[in-house]
């Protein structure tokens, strides 16, 4: 089914009013609700209406305003949101275990990290999306599955009960890999780091790492007995739809097995 990304960047209420419409009048019950990016071009994110500076503005507008009609998707984050992975000057063992296990070492080699007091502000503002009204969690990246585990760990522990879906971003490039986790502060376990290196400018080789390191994660992350899979394509469907196959979750895989992970 489809899903509609509605983000706050550069939208004002009315905007909101008329893309929700679109959605009903067209039979698409499916938002995922998001802060978004800042524009290109700008460094920090900005408000254009007061009354959307947060996805939770956006859940608590589309229940009052549409009840139950949509289905809502929020977005969590299993290493701390962008803006909140800063600079840290602590050394990697001053850190406590589970910061060493989010930490990020940035390409100058200084330590980034959401520390465990943002963190938990973090999962308190995630839990307030989903007392909000939202049906589902999305993750951001990620490319170390016990950092998932953790997440989840801890927010069930703070009494969010609703389906924590795993985000999957599948490698298609090593340039736009570098690109896309540096912009979102994702921590790179340094295997996989060298791995991308050894590619080079191979392109088929990224491509081939990619479809393995996509297996394994989906087989890692079924594993911990996840609701379901979800995959940052980019738009290039062939490595998503290979690694599909290979974990048994195509469509006949699926209707044989009666199970459904994406």
């Amino acid at each position: 089914e489809p899903n509609t990304h509605l983000t706050c960047t550069n939208v004002k209420k009315e905007e909101v009013v008329d893309a929700l419409q679109t959605c009903r009048d067209a039979g698409v019950k499916n938002i995922v609700a998001l802060r978004g990016d800042p524009p290109i071009g700008q460094e920090k994110w900005e408000a254009t209406d007061e009354s959307f500076k947060c996805a939770l503005d956006l859940v608590k507008f589309i229940r009052k305003e549409h009840g139950d009609f949509f289905n809502i998707a929020v977005a969590g984050y299993p290493e701390g949101h962008p803006d909140a992975i800063l600079p840290t000057s602590q050394t990697f063992d001053e850190l406590s275990q589970a910061e060493q296990s989010r930490c990020r070492i940035a390409p100058d080699g200084s330590l980034h990290v959401c520390n465990d007091a943002k963190y938990a502000e973090e999962l308190a503002y995630l839990k307030a999306k989903v007392d909000a009204g939202s049906d589902i969690i999305i993750t951001q990246m990620f490319f170390d599955c016990s950092t998932f585990a953790a997440f989840v760990q801890a927010a069930r522990k703070i009494g969010i009960s609703v389906p924590i879906i795993p985000g999957i971003m599948v490698l298609q490039s090593a340039a736009g890999f570098k690109k896309m986790t540096n912009f979102c502060n994702t921590r790179v376990p340094p295997t996989l780091a060298k791995q991308v290196d050894a590619c080079g400018d191979n392109e088929q080789q990224i491509k081939q790492l990619g479809i393995e390191l996509g297996v394994q994660m989906g087989k890692e992350l079924i594993a911990q007995g996840v609701e379901g899979l979800h995959f940052y394509t980019l738009n290039l469907e062939k490595s998503t739809l290979a690694i599909i196959e290979k974990l048994g979750l195509t469509a006949k895989d699926r209707r044989k097995n009666k199970k459904s992970y994406l």
